[in-house]
């Protein structure tokens, strides 16, 4: 990527492990071109000296990595010589990207912490789920994981030159709404992010360019390269099969995945197995069902209903194949809401807004009844509170569902996110859409 480095959240945690007496090698995951790559060469900044070695391209890294007798200090002296990159604790930051295609090279992590803890040493890479379910116990309590997502709407608000706004937004409550023309501001703003996405090579050139139409052809080419990936997710699993389960899950996004659903008469444990790498790919996000009677709310989750969540609100728009022109002059959101994108985007904020060091999981509610059905989008653990989340793709809609899951549960109160400025009905909360990703900090003011 040519164009300036965008700032993003995780920048002050990647500081933060940096200026540790002790610490860990860093695993960076999360799937292709999120970031991890750009977040870490602007972290190298802090150093004298960056060695970046990319296990995809390298074959001498990879043979070198093989050798089994080589001590971290002796690899490093190799390293150094053949890169003619000095490495020195405290002054050298070595970056291992795309390590997944060097098993060794995993395994060697805990011995970066075990005999040469002094040195900065963050690895990386895309399909790094599938080389670790190889490799189950490699590096536990010697490894520190971070997860990466495309970048959520207040970092491409910073990004737009909007801290401002921003600031505005995480100052308002649902007792402090924000100004009727800032509110405008703020889902004027949302719309294009929902349309460009968080992928931040297409927000770069958005924020670079102002052109919306180099932005749909990046992400045609990052949908290429993803399809592309596929060949490399599994050898037992047709590629036609994951593209299958793919398409499928754009197909019923906001909807219980049904795998009869997909067409090509594939038998249930291979698009099973499809769904799973997507899901270890990154890709994919599962939105599992659970009876929400009591903490933790995986305790009674049912994996048998789950929605299936694509990783980009971009992506999923491009994959859809609607008109940019349309998108941009209508004032009609439920055609920028085509495929349930609302949703899509509150689900996507609500995990980019959790700890980087966690893998959170999220859950919605279901209720199937003869008389009748009741379903609320999103449930959510806020301190020791059960919170029901209903989407609205507009300003208004009925609230069965959510006063039933009230009612039974004993909540204390929901939240109705929607195109509303912020708002307070009885027992109901109402939270403007672009700002559930800061729906903790909101709650516990």
């Amino acid at each position: 990527m040519t164009n300036s480095y965008i700032n993003r959240k995780i920048d002050g945690d990647l500081l933060a492990w940096m200026r540790k007496n002790h610490r860990k090698p860093l695993l960076l995951r999360g799937a292709r071109q999120v970031g991890k790559s750009w977040a870490v060469r602007n972290l190298a900044k802090q150093f004298e000296h960056f060695l970046e070695i990319n296990f995809e391209l390298d074959k001498q890294a990879r043979a070198l990595f093989a050798k089994s007798d080589l001590s971290p200090q002796k690899l490093c002296q190799e390293l150094a010589v053949i890169y003619e990159i000095p490495i020195i604790p405290g002054k050298t930051l070595l970056f291992l990207d795309e390590i997944q295609n060097s098993l060794p090279a995993i395994s060697s992590l805990r011995f970066f912490y075990e005999k040469y803890g002094e040195l900065h040493v963050i690895a990386a890479g895309s399909l790094l789920e599938f080389a670790l379910q190889e490799l189950p116990s490699f590096g536990v309590g010697r490894v520190r994981s971070m997860f990466m997502y495309p970048m959520n709407f207040s970092e491409f608000l910073n990004a737009c030159g909007n801290s401002l706004l921003l600031q505005a937004i995480q100052n308002s409550s649902c007792k402090n709404p924000l100004t009727e023309p800032v509110h405008k501001k703020a889902i004027e703003l949302l719309r294009r992010f929902l349309i460009i996405g968080g992928m931040p090579e297409v927000v770069s050139a958005y924020v670079n360019k102002n052109d919306l139409l180099e932005c749909q052809r990046i992400l045609d080419d990052l949908i290429i390269s993803l399809r592309l990936d596929f060949a490399k997710y599994k050898e037992k699993v047709p590629v036609m099969q994951i593209l299958a389960v793919f398409d499928s899950v754009v197909a019923q996004m906001g909807k219980k995945f049904v795998y009869a659903n997909i067409s090509g008469g594939y038998a249930h444990r291979h698009l099973k197995e499809g769904l799973e790498l997507l899901e270890m790919a990154g890709l994919v996000i599962p939105v599992t069902h659970s009876s929400s009677n009591g903490l933790p709310l995986g305790a009674e989750m049912d994996v048998k209903k789950q929605k299936m969540l694509l990783l980009d609100t971009g992506i999923f728009q491009r994959l859809l194949g609607l008109s940019l022109s349309d998108l941009l002059i209508s004032d009609d959101f439920s055609l920028i809401n085509k495929g349930n994108i609302a949703e899509l985007f509150t689900g996507l904020e609500l995990l980019k807004s959790t700890s980087c060091y966690e893998q959170k999981a999220l859950y919605y509610w279901h209720r199937e009844s003869k008389s009748s059905n009741a379903e609320v989008d999103f449930v959510l653990q806020i301190g020791r509170n059960i919170v029901p989340i209903e989407v609205k793709s507009n300003a208004k809609g009925a609230m069965r569902s959510l006063h039933l899951f009230l009612e039974e549960k004993k909540s204390s109160y929901g939240i109705r996110t929607s195109l509303e400025n912020f708002d307070e009905l009885p027992k109901v909360r109402i939270v403007p859409l672009y700002a559930i990703g800061n729906i903790s900090e909101l709650l516990a003011g």
